[in-house]
């Protein structure tokens, strides 16, 4: 029988439990902009970025089938995240996916997958951040065009979720330049808000206040420097 996270944590330690219970309440009811499903989706992304792999992750996961977040979702967004938390760091995630699954006795994945175009030419990464990205280093620019190329194909995901959890992949490890200002830019174009937006980087304060802290004022100087207005 599986014991409820909340009761494993307070076995732990009770006020502790307190504390997680009150941050987890102020992140989901905090953050209306997001729906349930994508903050299942970044809940996961901060795992993989900071293997919190054991009663972090299995509660994300149980928590996914809630809100519609299957198998064959939690694989493609692992697929999806790889090249930017790393490929290990990924692959530890599956790896630990595939443990839950089966101590649960949990549905596992159908299969269902994307075309992976390992072996063909181009990428659909915009002209400018290729040219920018070639100018830097021409191997480098090579291995990034693999890594979009071979996503491009990828529909279980959102465009908007996928772009907010690459940006929340920058949040969590700091990287709030030129990535960051990317996947912004693709949030937008999917349809998200500033609003949206902006909840996204403060939903990830759970994971660490001050990373946040830094990617709101990277968010702040971009939403000045574009102009962006609010609703």
């Amino acid at each position: 029988m599986n014991v409820p996270y909340d009761t494993q944590i307070k076995t732990l330690d009770p006020i502790y439990a307190e504390m997680s219970a009150a941050t987890h309440q102020k992140a989901w009811a905090g953050n209306p902009e997001l729906t349930p499903r994508e903050k299942v989706l970044l809940s996961v992304v901060a795992d993989v970025c900071q293997q919190t792999l054991g009663l972090p992750f299995e509660a994300h996961v149980t928590m996914g089938l809630e809100h519609g977040v299957d198998a064959d979702d939690l694989r493609e967004l692992l697929r999806f995240i790889s090249y930017d938390s790393g490929y290990p760091a990924a692959l530890a995630a599956l790896a630990r996916l595939t443990d839950i699954e089966r101590e649960q006795g949990l549905a596992g994945p159908t299969g269902q997958g994307h075309p992976v175009n390992g072996d063909g030419s181009g990428s659909p990464i915009p002209a400018p951040t290729r040219r920018a990205v070639h100018n830097l280093d021409a191997g480098f620019a090579d291995y990034m065009d693999l890594q979009s190329r071979m996503r491009a194909g990828m529909r279980r995901l959102s465009v908007r979720e996928r772009a907010f959890a690459t940006m929340t992949v920058d949040v969590l490890y700091q990287t709030l330049e030129e990535s960051f200002r990317v996947h912004v830019t693709r949030a937008f174009s999917a349809g998200a808000t500033p609003e949206e937006v902006l909840a996204v980087v403060r939903f990830s304060a759970q994971f660490g206040m001050t990373k946040a802290w830094s990617g709101l004022r990277a968010l702040n100087a971009l939403f000045t420097e574009t102009g962006t207005v609010f609703a």
